[in-house]
This record gives C-alpha cells, structure tokens and sequence, in this order.
C-alpha cells in the first residue's frame, strides 16, 4: 500500500502542478488522470471509465470570482485509486470523488491566500533588489510547495485511509449503497447542466434538443453523437465560410462600383469648367 500511495501522490504532482508549468497543458482534466492513474495501477479500463464519468462531473465546475469549485485531480486520482484497488463500486467511488475535491479546493484556497501571502514579502524584497536568480527560486519554490501539499494529502488518503475506508465500505448497508450508486449515475447530470447553463443560447438550442432526441428516443450512442456533432461543426464552417465570400465580394464590387461613379463625375465636372472657360 505504500508504494500505491507513493505513486498516488506524484501522480497528483505530476498532473496538477505540470499543468500549469509550461502553459495549460489540459493534464490536470480528469479524463487524462484517471486514464494515467488506470494504467499505473494496472487496471486502464477502469481508470478510463473513471476519468471519462469525472470528466463529466467536473467539466463545468469553474472558478469565477470567489466562488469556490471542486479540485479535480486530488479527486479524480483517490476516487480512482479507490475503485481499482478497494474494488469500490465505480458509481460510489464517483459519489465520494465529489467531497474530497471539494475538501481539495479548500485547501488550495488556504494555500492561495494564507501561505503564500507570507512569502509576498520576500518576492518584494527579492524584486526590489532586482534578482533574477532570486525571483526564480521563489517562484518554483513556491510551486513546489504549493503542489507538493496536494501530493502529500493524497499520499496520506491513500496510505492512512485505505484501510478505514474499506472497513467502512464494508459496514455500509446494501441499502445505502445503492443510494451512493444512484447518487453517483446522477452526478454526470449535474456537470453538464453546470455547464450547459454557461453556453446556453437560443441560436444553440436546437442542437441541443437534436441530440436529447437521438439518445433518448433513437437510443444511439455517445460516440455516434459526438461523431453527428462533428459533421454539422464541419457543415456550418463550410457555410459560414461561403456566406463571408459572398458577402466579402459584394463588398469588393460595391467599392468598384463607387470607384467608377466618382470618376465618371470628375470627368463631367471636367467638361464643364472646359466649356466654360
């Protein structure tokens, strides 16, 4: 168990705080860690399942303003991790993921606005004697710190809450956990609603109703969908992209054709001002 919890913890490194550190990379999604976690913990198909019903779930937790949004990776590699090696019932495991990320998020606020608030100080200092090596330092110190404390809560859940957890499992009703299970099917709902309330407009509605009709009633699935979605992206740039020419060459031939008008009465102001001289 301490090796699983080991490569637990530099997996949530390893994908939240690379995330950020040539760019937005899109490593920290949980499609990516729970496909990562599936294949270092021997099981992919299961870490792929997971990843893909996280992904879900959180694609439309956003953190605007101070409102505070579920973590997605502290969560997606414990409730991953718990599902292949305690064998946890996929939907439960997506049931518990939601209040570890939420307990995630809050600890990266604590990070974000008390921790390192004590090292503002130091940059200032550090950046009024104008270091560059000093500025540095701080700053992949800070990184570090900053991620390492994730990686070491995910160690500590795996290694000290593996155990408690399966003793826990174990003592859950049937009753319960099928509650947890039925929580876990609706919780992909609740992300895409999240997030279907962030797009939402009137000229995208139709699709949206097209693809409720061919899921619900035409049973086809995601893949296929997702392929339709594809095909008609394709056909509206294709369309769009004549309607610009068009309205581009209209354009063009209105200018010549005002081109052509000044000219014609240059020339006739011309003819005049020689007449009557």
């Amino acid at each position: 168990m301490l090796k699983t919890a080991i490569i637990a913890g530099l997996l949530v490194f390893i994908c939240y705080g690379g995330n950020w550190l040539f760019g937005q990379t899109m490593i920290e999604r949980p499609l990516v860690v729970g496909a990562l976690t599936g294949i270092v913990m021997g099981d992919v198909r299961t870490g792929v399942m997971m990843g893909a019903a996280l992904e879900a779930i959180f694609m439309g937790a956003v953190d605007i303003g101070g409102a505070l949004s579920a973590e997605p990776v502290t969560a997606s590699v414990l409730a991953t991790t718990f599902a292949i090696i305690l064998n946890v019932d996929q939907k439960a495991a997506l049931a518990l993921a939601v209040p570890i990320g939420v307990l995630a998020a809050f600890i990266s606020m604590f990070m974000k606005n008390v921790v390192m608030n004590i090292f503002a100080p130091l940059v200032d200092k550090v950046a009024d004697e104008n270091s560059s090596k000093g500025l540095t330092l701080i700053h992949f110190g800070m990184w570090f710190l900053n991620y390492f404390t994730f990686s070491l809560v995910t160690f500590i859940g795996v290694l000290a809450g593996a155990k408690p957890m399966q003793t826990f499992i174990s003592t859950i009703p049937k009753n319960l956990m099928a509650g947890l299970a039925a929580t876990g099917g609706l919780l992909p709902a609740v992300g895409f609603a999240i997030l279907l309330r962030m797009l939402w407009s009137k000229e995208l509605s139709p699709y949206y109703f097209l693809g409720f009709i061919l899921v619900a009633y035409l049973k086809l699935p995601s893949v296929a969908v997702a392929v339709l979605g594809i095909i008609l992206v394709i056909v509206n740039a294709f369309r769009d992209k004549q309607l610009l020419d068009i309205e581009n060459k209209q354009s063009k031939q209105a200018k010549q054709s005002g081109t052509q008008i000044v000219d014609h009465t240059d020339d006739a102001t011309q003819e005049e001002e020689d007449f009557f001289s």
